[in-house]
């Protein structure tokens, strides 16, 4: 009951390698260690290396023989991606192809991909279903869109059992405070306003108080990182059923506003949240809410931590530890 865990030294990777140690499996964490810190691997063995390298997949499908692969090795800033395609494009789509090629020729028929809401670009409709058009508007979303047209096309041409998850916003740190967010650098609204709320940075930027939102602050769906993991497992035994998963949204199906989650952030930290006001970014849509009743029905799986005080009390606690404790 081996797994592959692409990334698995990183944010969500390492959240789900826990879930799955927790669930039976074994998971195996694949990761170059460019994003990801080798104290995350905590629920089995580490093998560094990269994912567009083949013979290292090969060598590491060969000893291990996973009965499954999770795919978390991805570059995941808007933008960079914008500034700097090229390796959006190199990592995002060429690795994937290349982990791909290397279950396809190791015999793994179960694969489950960490895509995004950003295959969304600006929805025309909210909350969002998983029908609604894809039409991304930054290479990172076109590079995760990607990577589902592949999915599609290895599942009819060659068997492969595949689930691709679209995240809308993960947050939150590991419960039990074992492991936590760690981007270098920091691009998350949730993590940046608890370090400056916390003194490790100057201060928290609000870009856009004009959205027709209620409060003018754009909204986004906000879920916890431990249920994400908990959904990647549900979505694994699906596929271990024989059972099919495709595209599926993970969220909690409502929105919070920018300057609820400085209260929120204010609330854990008990301290004053030092804003800068800005304009609007351009690209940045209103509100983007799930529908991941798909989700929930398919794969019996339901949001545990969906109360915000709890997704950034489990944040702040984490960035409350000395640094040298978080890497």
């Amino acid at each position: 009951m081996k797994v592959l865990v692409t990334g698995g030294a990183g944010y969500i990777g390492s959240h789900a390698c826990k879930a799955l140690a927790q669930s039976g499996f074994e998971p195996i964490a694949y990761d170059n260690l460019a994003h990801g810190f080798a104290k995350a691997v905590k629920w089995g063995p580490l093998e560094q290396g990269d994912i567009r390298d083949g013979a290292r997949l090969d060598a590491v499908l060969q000893r291990h023989r996973p009965i499954a692969i999770m795919h978390f090795a991805s570059l995941i800033a808007v933008g960079e991606s914008v500034a700097d395609p090229s390796i959006y494009y190199d990592n995002n789509v060429v690795g994937s192809l290349s982990l791909l090629e290397a279950a396809r020729r190791n015999g793994v028929d179960r694969f489950v991909f960490s895509s995004t809401a950003a295959v969304y670009g600006v929805p025309e409709s909210s909350p969002i279903r998983e029908d609604a058009p894809k039409a991304p508007i930054n290479p990172y979303g076109v590079t995760k869109r990607a990577i589902e047209h592949a999915l599609e096309d290895y599942g009819r041409a060659y068997g492969l059992g595949w689930a691709a998850l679209r995240y809308f916003n993960a947050a939150g740190a590991d419960p039990d405070g074992e492991i936590g967010e760690n981007h270098q650098p920091e691009t998350h609204a949730i993590p940046l306003a608890i370090q400056a709320a916390l003194g490790q940075r100057e201060t928290f930027s609000v870009f856009g108080e004009d959205y027709p939102t209620p409060d003018g602050t754009a909204v986004r769906d906000y879920i916890h990182v431990a249920d994400l993991a908990e959904a990647h497992v549900a979505a694994l035994r699906a596929l271990i059923d024989g059972r099919s998963v495709g595209a599926m949204n993970l969220g909690v199906g409502r929105g919070l506003s920018v300057k609820e989650i400085c209260a929120a952030v204010e609330r854990a930290t008990g301290r004053a949240l030092p804003l800068v006001k800005g304009p609007r970014r351009p690209g940045d849509p209103p509100m983007l809410v799930a529908d991941a009743s798909r989700a929930q029905r398919e794969l019996g799986w339901t949001p545990r931590l969906d109360d915000i005080d709890a997704i950034v009390g489990h944040a702040a606690t984490w960035f409350a530890k000395p640094l040298s404790e978080r890497i």
